[in-house]
């Protein structure tokens, strides 16, 4: 199907994101106006200690008001590479570095109207390597085997889309 676009018109423009409305031709030569969220990218990281143990961080966030369990993840800063984005996020979140940094995939969060595009890592080798957490996190750090995170997903207890996305992709090379 062959949609083209007509027209960008920037509403907002923010830290993280910006907003504007796109114009496209539909495929049937309709034109129709959509508002997407510009987003420059994210990185998700899933910790794995020398126990076996993921590493996650509990969080609040303020769209859902309430705290999350979720993997370690951050945003592209302007030009950063997704691998360079995920041994800085796995540190600033969790404290620890990675010996090996493995990319398993990607996803798109909600493309239907957002152009956030995330990359995932499996993060092995940890080792102590803190940097400082952004202004705004306040993080515990908490730490389950893989049986567990399974339990938990099943019992509605990981309420996070790209740690339950990450999962699953992930998930074939945890149970190694």
């Amino acid at each position: 199907m062959a949609y083209e676009l007509l027209n960008r018109i920037l509403i907002y423009t923010g830290r993280i994101f910006n907003v504007a409305t796109h114009e496209y031709r539909l495929p049937d030569g309709r034109s129709y106006r959509y508002d997407v969220v510009e987003h420059r990218g994210a990185v998700t990281v899933i910790p794995v200690d020398k126990d076996g143990n993921l590493l996650f961080v509990r969080q609040y966030r303020v769209g859902c008001e309430s705290e999350l369990l979720e993997f370690p993840a951050g945003v592209l800063e302007e030009d950063e590479d997704p691998l360079s984005c995920a041994a800085r996020e796995v540190r600033e979140e969790t404290g620890m570095a990675a010996g090996k940094l493995e990319r398993l995939g990607d996803f798109y969060m909600v493309p239907g109207y957002s152009t956030e595009h995330m990359h995932i890592y499996l993060a092995t080798g940890l080792y102590a390597s803190p940097l400082p957490q952004d202004q705004d996190e306040f993080l515990e750090i908490v730490r389950y085997p893989l049986r567990r995170v399974l339990e938990m997903v099943r019992a509605g207890q990981i309420h996070d889309g790209k740690t339950l996305a990450a999962l699953l992709i992930a998930e074939p090379h945890l149970a190694k």
